[in-house]
């Protein structure tokens, strides 16, 4: 074998246990209960890595929702800065948001453009996601068949103008085309209708931003999604989730035979409305990060299931864009950088409640890679990947956006402190350690 890791606690599909961990080419090959120190004969290898007691083998996180920005606004992240920061943060494959990029990836052209942005310059495994927006439904097939995982729109306004978004009539047209052939629509879900009828955003009060995207916005368009779903066929996905009145939506829709899934991110899950100051526009976000009461019960549905996974939705700007001169919420980008905090972020919030690193491991590595069918990823298991994490989940630090690998410095996790520490990561069998290795990935066949 090319290289064996050690260790008293690995997480598994089973659970955590000691594990001898072998690899070769790439894959795993062997995972034989026991180690050394607990009496069990160990697989050896040319390389053999023994871990340390305060050390958790993980499987490489897998993070579905990441906006890599390049090209066209490459000042705003870019494929190398956004890769290293994954790896920095035990994300090992990340999946590219079709938006925020010039062009857009709304077809098979401007995809090739964002491969051809991409090659030879990222650090963990990526993949990529297509547009469904107004006039391209002829372009829908033809960018499955070239491997993206699926289309993800918009029900509002996205914040560019090139990237509209689908009316009524338009996504029930994009679900029956992609009904036909299989494909996963995912969803901003949010009702433009009732935005426009709640108060505008201004000013520095956070309060008042949160008011300007309520929750009936979120539930509106939830129920809107379902409906079209039950009536298409249509897989779906529901991006970020904010609003827990809709877990209710969606856990019905489910029972009922509706393709659904779901996921919510790690700053819905660690922050809350009653802490944001005035003017920390780091903090904006949309759909908003909402109360204590909220957040609760989003843990609550993660741990029931009802909501499938957690992923960053890393959607970072340059400063300027978050308006720090003047704090106004309504001017001020809205997104989260988190892609290097989110396994710290989510493991802080979760050991506080009970779950396990298991837990952590299902939410953020098998089930996002289970949701695009990406079969070798996510698990610590034979015919996988060999894509781990070595984490220290008792190791305490402080956040520091200066130290972080992201683009710019700007981060609603400035000065938070976060249980659990990456101290390596490696693909495919390689530490990752700066050198830029990655390969593209494309939807599987049958997924």
């Amino acid at each position: 074998m090319d290289l064996v890791i050690r260790a008293e606690r690995v997480i598994t599909p089973e659970g955590q246990r000691p594990c001898s961990v072998g690899v070769a080419g790439g894959r795993i090959v062997a995972v034989e209960s026991g180690t050394v120190e607990s009496g069990a004969v160990a697989l050896t290898g040319e390389r053999v890595l023994e871990l340390g007691d305060d050390e958790v083998l993980l499987p490489g996180l897998v993070d579905t929702h990441v906006h890599v920005n390049d090209p066209g606004r490459s000042e705003w992240e870019g494929f190398d800065s956004a890769t290293r920061a994954a790896a920095a943060g035990g994300v090992t494959t990340i999946v590219d948001m079709p938006l925020n990029s010039l062009p857009p990836t709304v077809d098979v052209e401007s995809l090739a453009v964002k491969r051809k942005a991409a090659a030879g310059r990222i650090a963990v495994d990526v993949g990529f996601w297509g547009g469904a927006v107004p006039g391209n439904l002829g372009a829908l097939r033809p960018l499955h068949e070239a491997g993206v995982f699926g289309f993800k729109c918009f029900l509002l306004h996205s914040g560019v103008d090139e990237f509209a978004p689908l009316d009524e009539a338009e996504l029930g047209a994009a679900m029956r085309e992609l009904a036909g052939f299989g494909g996963l629509l995912i969803v901003h879900a949010e009702d433009a209708d009732v935005i426009d009828r709640a108060p505008r955003p201004s000013g520095p009060r956070y309060a008042d931003f949160l008011g300007s995207r309520p929750r009936e916005a979120e539930n509106t368009a939830i129920a809107r999604v379902l409906r079209l779903a039950r009536e298409t066929g249509a897989r779906v996905h529901i991006l970020h989730l904010a609003s827990a009145d809709a877990v209710g939506l969606i856990a019905e829709a489910r029972a009922d035979g509706v393709a659904v899934t779901a996921e919510t991110c790690p700053h819905y899950l660690s922050f809350v409305a009653e802490e944001i100051r005035d003017g920390a526009t780091e903090f904006k976000c949309c759909p908003p990060i909402r109360e204590a009461a909220n957040r609760e019960q989003l843990w609550r549905a993660l741990g029931d299931g009802v909501i499938d996974c957690v992923v960053t939705d890393h959607s970072p700007c340059t400063p300027e864009l978050k308006r720090f001169d003047s704090g106004d919420f309504g001017e001020a980008w809205g997104g989260v950088a988190g892609l290097q905090v989110g396994l710290p972020a989510v493991w802080t919030g979760a050991r506080q409640r009970g779950y396990t690193l298991s837990d952590v491991a299902t939410w953020m590595a098998q089930r996002p890679a289970e949701q695009v069918g990406l079969s070798r990823k996510g698990r610590i298991a034979v015919g996988c990947d060999a894509d781990f994490v070595v984490f220290a989940p008792d190791e305490a630090f402080v956040v520091d956006p200066a130290r972080l690998r992201h683009r710019n410095p700007v981060s609603a996790y400035h000065d938070r402190p976060l249980a659990g520490v990456v101290r390596s990561t490696w693909l495919r069998g390689r530490e990752v350690a700066g050198e830029p290795f990655g390969e593209f990935l494309v939807r599987e066949a049958g997924s």
